[in-house]
């Protein structure tokens, strides 16, 4: 009897233990994968959730533009632009016809100076002499705004870690030393083009492919330390995203990658890695310096071309080798971070995460509270990530980046620190199609650093270059300019347009007593 009962308990125990292993592992694949089986509330493993206050009859700033919006443009081009004389997926622009892209122009183009934004940020700055309003609610605290941003303090990798920079260190090293609490590099710093340069025409040493991922990424070594990121070219510049392609299965783009680095420089973020372009040789500097697994997937194809596919989750095969023409291939070298001993990150799951489900729907898409949720979770509750979040919203949006489903930030700083600009493979896709949810953050918070508004208003109102201009003046020292299709440049501006309809759309909604619809400078 004692040894039957025995065995019965150790039985209990193990059910006991494999139902708690199975529990445990569903609801770790539910808060990872979006099953649903957690009625979809956002749980993230950085903070608690508090329910949002539900408001009657509130419609979110985000479905209310985009319809609004979708009305316009459709109307707009219904009865100034013939569809015969637009181009389509199937059919696209003639890079080379310049009347075609003026047509695009014409079609997508109003006359708003907005001048009732820079009204409010002329205001704005003279109700700031006297009261600062903070992230979440006001406080007539008296601050001196001019040089409240001196006061912050922005300590180095080197000044944190105590470090002597020495005058022999190698440029990416001098690099990583001097990333700050507020940005990767300091406002013209000249280890940026020196870093760009020694991509462009270092030696390169040795090729192996990156682990992880969806698409092929090769680690290239080059003299003196210096690492880059591969991302080989695929298709042409003028190649769209296809029709059927969900973001999470297009293809990831190199001149993606140039394009982003010089746009989150000229919008002053300085939070994405200097980026270039290069022309390879395949038999030199990719075959003869491979070794391994990638070694074993080169081969020549039918057409005499030199071609290698890799290792990885998606289009990694012979039917999407990539090949050179016949032996030159063209590619982006991203610098590395630096590395985890030195500096490491922290992976922050997005609140505006994407569902990454064919037919299923992420929480912020249906709650129209979603903003206020977020905004009850640390570190969205207080500092700078909330802010740092509306300025990757504007970003991804300018450029057509589906595929925010994480960031990264350095764990040296703390949560009060910048949100790394990174992985921008999958933007510049569609330059006729402008993805109003990637704006979900920015039109669901109605919330906007004063100095973001303020370089959208110039790069639309001026003086200077308008934001297409710019970024083809900054990109045409790259090596393989031009970098984008001239339907992208014309998107830019098409854009910054569009979000700063929406921020005057947040100004329009938002009533005087409410503490949640503020353009501050943090």
């Amino acid at each position: 009897m004692f040894r039957g009962g025995l065995k019965l308990r150790e039985r209990l125990v193990l059910c006991v233990s494999v139902i708690t292993v199975l529990f445990t592992l569903l609801l770790v694949m539910d808060i990872q994968m979006d099953l649903g089986m957690t009625k979809k509330h956002l749980v993230p493993s950085h903070g608690r959730v508090i329910a949002p206050v539900q408001k009657e009859g509130l419609e979110s700033a985000y479905n209310s533009f985009r319809n609004r919006l979708l009305q316009k443009t459709h109307s707009g081009l219904s009865t100034n632009v013939s569809k015969e004389s637009l181009p389509s997926e199937t059919a696209p622009l003639d890079p080379k016809n310049t009347n075609q892209i003026n047509v695009v122009h014409e079609a997508t183009k109003e006359m708003d100076n907005f001048e009732d934004l820079v009204d409010y940020l002329d205001l704005e700055s003279h109700e700031r002499k006297k009261f600062r309003v903070d992230l979440f609610r006001v406080h007539p605290v008296v601050v001196d705004d001019a040089n409240e941003k001196k006061r912050r303090p922005n300590p180095s990798i080197s000044e944190i870690k105590k470090i002597n920079v020495e005058s022999n260190a190698t440029t990416l090293e001098k690099f990583h030393m001097q990333i700050s609490k507020h940005e990767l590099y300091p406002e013209g710093s000249a280890l940026v083009d020196e870093l760009l340069r020694l991509m462009q025409t270092e030696p390169i040493l040795h090729v192996a492919q990156k682990t992880g991922g969806t698409q092929l990424k090769l680690i290239i070594d080059y003299p003196n330390e210096l690492q880059a990121l591969f991302k080989p070219m695929r298709f042409p510049r003028e190649q769209q995203t296809l029709p059927n392609h969900f973001y999470f299965t297009d293809y990831e783009r190199h001149n993606a990658e140039i394009a982003a680095f010089h746009l989150d420089r000229l919008l002053g973020f300085r939070r994405a890695m200097p980026v270039t372009g290069r022309l390879l040789n395949m038999t030199t500097e990719l075959y003869q310096r491979a070794e391994g697994d990638l070694l074993s997937t080169f081969f020549v194809s039918p057409s005499d071309n030199l071609c290698f596919h890799g290792k990885c989750s998606y289009y990694c095969d012979t039917s999407h080798a990539i090949c050179g023409n016949p032996d030159k291939l063209e590619g982006s070298f991203a610098a590395f971070l630096p590395s985890g001993k030195l500096a490491p990150t922290k992976v922050w799951r997005h609140p505006w995460r994407r569902s990454y489900h064919k037919r299923r729907k992420a929480q912020w898409e249906t709650d129209p509270n979603y903003c206020q949720l977020v905004r009850d979770i640390p570190p969205y509750d207080e500092h700078r990530r909330l802010y740092d979040l509306m300025d990757m919203s504007v970003f991804d949006f300018l450029i057509g980046n589906m595929d925010r489903h994480h960031y990264e930030t350095f764990k040296l700083f703390g949560n009060d620190t910048f949100t790394l600009h990174l992985d921008h493979g999958r933007g510049f896709g569609k330059p006729f199609h402008d993805e109003i949810s990637i704006l979900a953050p920015l039109l669901q918070c109605c919330l906007i650093r004063r100095s973001t508004l303020e370089t959208l208003i110039r790069f639309h109102n001026g003086p200077g270059l308008k934001l297409s201009e710019a970024m083809r003046e900054s990109m045409s020292r790259d090596p393989v300019a031009p970098i984008l299709w001239e339907p992208h440049l014309v998107a830019l501006d098409r854009r910054v347009e569009i979000v700063l309809k929406g921020i005057r759309d947040c100004l329009q909604k938002s009533e005087p007593s409410e503490d949640s619809n503020k353009i501050e400078d943090v």
